[in-house]
């Protein structure tokens, strides 16, 4: 029987290394995820992302990983700049080879990589922007969002506008690129045929803009009473102090994604946003009602260990800890199957996940058919010191 055994063990270990080695950026002990982030440039704040996802995965790693093996998290800097976004992207499928790209951040640079990595069948998993045509599987199987799509948000907006703003006239700063139109495509969704009288003025800036002060001059020149700021965090902050500065206080709506009390609300002014209105679909920290929450609390525990010293404010933190839980879930599902294409399969199989960091009532759905993994958010208002929710948790039109 010893001899048996002794001559059936290198059949064994031939089929295990053949099952990998079908398997891009898996062995045995580890897989291989990468990432893109804007660790420098215009969009720099969103770096807080890419350190907390990899100090997740850290904290995986030291629980044993998953399936038995470590995840090496690679994360290059693309600088928010689309041609450097495409030189990393392959450098991490073709010479890193990842078994696929997590959470790459901003609509400019997955715009760039969306055609290569469907071409190359590599899952562009949970992107960093809610660019609605990163939910479309019918056209690219290989890319999936994570966070409300912005036209979504869009239209909740316009609804609550409707609603509340007498006689509104309404003006949009918004990012030259999908990311901003996108706004103003959820506007159109539910003023319709009124989008043209009710949308007073609309203005575009790029993201190599130094400011966007002209903007908001002419902005204010419009006679606009609510202001819609489709920015990122930079230029986020800079909106908020001008219009202050200006003595221009128009209704004003800010992006989901530019509402960090660290790296936007701090920066240009807290006492400058009060009464600014978001729409979140994340708990955060800065309001005490989640200080006693069970997902927070276990948040807050993770990055007193794994990220000490970064800004508890910074809800960018949060953002990333709700990402890799997601991620974390899918590899689970993966069992021991964690080929592209199953990973992409168990992407759009989560059933009404619970993530320790969303706001009550919003979950973690996907299908073959929806892309958009979270639908739902809840209206806020900055009261000068804190975000404060109000109402019922909403989907768009």
């Amino acid at each position: 029987m010893l001899r048996r055994s002794l001559l059936l063990a290198p059949a064994a270990l031939v089929l295990s290394r053949a099952a990998f080695a079908d398997t891009v950026g898996v062995t045995a002990s580890e897989i291989k995820i990468g990432n893109l982030m804007p660790y420098s440039g215009p969009a720099s704040a969103y770096g807080a992302i890419g350190r907390g996802v990899a100090a997740y995965f850290t904290m995986v790693n030291e629980m044993g990983g998953i399936g038995g093996r470590k995840i090496n998290f690679i994360t290059l800097d693309d600088g928010y700049v689309p041609a450097r976004a495409v030189e990393q992207a392959r450098r991490l499928v073709e010479e890193e080879q990842v078994a696929f790209l997590l959470n790459p951040l901003g609509t400019p640079s997955n715009s760039a990589i969306q055609r290569y990595m469907n071409q190359r069948k590599v899952p562009q998993l949970f992107v960093s922007t809610g660019a609605d045509k990163f939910g479309d599987p019918a056209h690219f199987p290989w890319t999936m969002g994570w966070q409300p799509s912005y036209r979504t948000e869009a239209q909740i907006y316009a609804k609550y506008i409707l609603a509340t703003v007498k006689d509104a006239k309404i003006a949009v700063l918004f990012q030259n690129d999908d990311f901003g139109k996108d706004y103003l495509a959820g506007l159109k969704d539910v003023l319709g045929a009124d989008f043209d009288t009710k949308v007073v003025k609309s203005v575009s800036y790029e993201v190599a803009d130094p400011t966007i002060d002209s903007q908001a001059i002419t902005l204010q020149g419009s006679g606009a009473n609510v202001l819609i700021t489709a920015a990122t965090p930079k230029f986020a902050a800079q909106m908020i102090r001008k219009i202050f500065d200006i003595g221009w206080h128009p209704t004003h709506f800010m992006t989901n994604v530019s509402i960090s009390v660290g790296s936007v609300i701090t920066p240009a002014g807290a006492e400058k946003a009060r009464g600014m209105i978001s729409a979140g679909y994340q708990k955060d920290w800065t309001d005490a009602r989640w200080h006693d929450d069970a997902g927070m609390k276990q948040w807050f525990a993770f990055m007193g260990k794994y990220m000490p010293g970064a800004d508890v404010t910074d809800n960018n933190h949060v953002f990333a800890y709700g990402v890799a839980t997601t991620t974390l879930q899918v590899l689970k599902q993966c069992g021991q199957d964690f080929s592209r294409e199953n990973i992409m399969k168990q992407a759009a199989s989560l059933n009404d996940l619970v993530v320790p960091t969303l706001l009550p009532g919003v979950k973690v759905a996907t299908s073959a058919t929806n892309f958009h993994p979270i639908r739902q958010m809840q209206l806020q208002k900055w009261n000068g010191t804190g975000w404060e929710l109000f109402g019922e948790v909403l989907q768009g039109a």
